[in-house]
């Protein structure tokens, strides 16, 4: 059996970087168009990054640590790279799409593989109307902002506002509040992957806010949508030692 050809791509720190020069010495160099997998060399910024510049070539993506967070990363070994990928597991996501409406009425969409957030743009509070399939399930939220997360991205902002770790296959979604003021001690909810979340906002000309999906930011949104995209597939490998379900399930546990 050949082995696969591999792109390596890389964030622009010196680490990353001297990587990238070390393996392309070793391993050569394909383009992301023409190789079996695409090797991303950095944190976990930078393998979102990467998911979502090559997401229309629907190529898998092994990560490897040479950034400052690993979660989503392997960690680095030059040797044996081609078993290594043989050998490694797949976890297949699918993203959220955000739709936004902003106080022009331009209508936008993002996708996201973390989370979608929404954050207050100003010393006011934001506040949110949270409907779930169409029905209204909270009339005010007054907070900084809020959520929704996937389970690959639970473990990241969204555990940081202290909101719940969801298990890979578990067909879920979190919505989340951050910094919740009323009501005071609401937590989040936990609702089926399938759902269709919408956030409108409140007296959006005093309080302004903006939505995020991962990295792009859409200002002063005065509705925003969050579903699943099941149309989109994006596969990340890992080593069968640090599989990224075992990673979440260990998240949970840690002191």
């Amino acid at each position: 059996m050949s082995e696969p050809s591999v792109a390596f791509v890389a964030t622009d720190s010196d680490p990353a970087q001297a990587a990238l020069a070390s393996l392309q010495e070793r391993y050569g160099q394909v383009s992301p168009e023409d190789a079996d997998v695409i090797v991303a060399l950095g944190g976990d910024g930078y393998m979102l990054e990467t998911l979502h510049a090559y997401l229309p070539l629907s190529k898998p993506v092994f990560g490897m640590h040479r950034g400052s967070v690993g979660f989503l990363m392997n960690s680095y070994e030059e040797k044996d790279l081609p078993a290594r990928l043989a050998k490694a597991d797949s976890v297949v996501l699918h993203p959220l799409k955000m739709t936004t409406i902003d106080n022009t009425g331009k209508e936008s969409s993002e996708l996201a593989i973390n989370e979608v957030s929404m954050l207050r743009e100003s010393r006011q509070a934001a506040k949110l109307r949270v409907s779930v399939n169409g029905r209204c399930r909270m009339e005010e939220l007054v907070c900084d902002g809020a959520l929704v997360c996937t389970p690959a991205g639970s473990t990241a902002y969204n555990l940081s506002v202290h909101g719940p770790v969801l298990p890979l296959g578990a067909n879920l979604l979190a919505v989340t509040p951050i910094s919740a003021f009323r009501p005071r001690r609401w937590r989040g909810a936990i609702i089926p992957d399938n759902a269709v979340i919408k956030f409108e906002v409140l007296e959006a000309d005093k309080r302004p806010v903006s939505a995020v999906a991962d990295r792009a930011e859409v200002r002063h949104v005065t509705e925003v949508t969050v579903r699943e995209d099941r149309d989109i597939s994006i596969t990340l490998l890992f080593d069968p030692e640090h599989n990224l379900e075992e990673r979440i399930l260990a998240e949970q546990f840690l002191p």
